[in-house]
């Protein structure tokens, strides 16, 4: 079996993956992710023990005991840019032996929960509100470097889709892990996300730069197909749930929800909702 080189898998001098600076005992196979690094002790103050911790860039890690189970905490920062990065090099860690550089022969499978935190693009959303995503649809390029296979239904919303906001570029849609949905989303809103490229006109906003589509939140709001409308807005769910396919991972996002951009609302006590939101994920791992 051809070893990968060292151009393309890159490691540190030490064998860890480069940009999370981990070796394959540093994770679980139970992973939650969050983008915010000072987010991950908001996490891990539930666990029973925290017996690793590895800060590299915005890549923030911790590995401990949590309902008699050891599950691990990172930090991703912003964007899908970040999600591939993470989610190429986690897999790395669990399907590639780092000795020898080669694919292993047989796949462990990751189950990889998101906490983030979302707009609501639909006025009976409220602020306060905790989404799961079942869908995401992705508004930036990066499926365009992946064979990414995706089905009819999901081809024909991402056209619909493309005509309706007068976008250059085909977006892609994704769907996340049906198995963690039904164990931690049973009382959460069932919504399809879609996760932009940025956080300012990419998502509707305009401050003193004007936006190529001034409908594009109205767009957004009214579009559907079928019985699928979209609920909410972030920035990585998407590029979470296309590597999940492709590499054979569980993934789910749970999105805080702490604006409602349909009636100009903003939360007064955006960590609360936060919070509530780990204890919910927490209390069902």
């Amino acid at each position: 079996m051809k070893s990968l080189a060292e151009s393309e898998l890159v490691l540190n001098p030490d064998g860890s993956v480069y940009h999370l600076n981990l070796s394959p005992e540093d994770i679980s196979d139970l992973i939650i992710v969050v983008g915010d690094p000072g987010r991950v002790h908001k996490v891990t103050q539930y666990f029973d023990s925290v017996d690793f911790e590895m800060n590299k860039r915005e890549f923030i890690t911790q590995t401990g005991i949590c309902n008699n189970k050891r599950v691990t905490v990172i930090s991703t920062g912003i964007g899908t840019d970040n999600v591939e990065i993470v989610m190429n090099e986690l897999d790395a860690l669990v399907n590639i032996d780092l000795k020898t550089r080669q694919i292993k022969d047989k796949q462990r499978r990751l189950k990889i929960i998101r906490i983030g935190t979302s707009g609501s693009i639909q006025a009976d959303i409220p602020v306060g509100s905790l989404v799961a995503s079942v869908n995401a649809i992705g508004l930036d390029s990066l499926m365009y470097f992946y064979q990414f296979a995706q089905t009819p239904e999901e081809q024909a919303i991402n056209k619909l889709l493309q005509q309706k906001l007068q976008l250059g570029f085909e977006p892609y849609c994704a769907s996340g892990s049906q198995e963690l949905l039904q164990q931690f989303a049973q009382d959460m809103i069932e919504g399809n996300t879609v996760t932009a490229p940025g956080f300012y006109a990419p998502q509707g906003r305009q401050l003193r730069i004007p936006s190529t589509n001034p409908k594009f939140l109205q767009e957004l709001n009214y579009f559907h197909h079928n019985n699928f409308w979209l609920t909410n807005m972030e920035m990585e769910t998407s590029g979470y749930y296309a590597f999940g396919r492709m590499l054979g991972h569980e993934v789910l996002s749970l999105n805080a929800i702490l604006a409602n951009r349909i009636n100009n609302q903003f939360a007064k006590n955006p960590e609360k909702i936060i919070d509530d939101l780990i204890q919910k994920v927490i209390s069902r791992l």
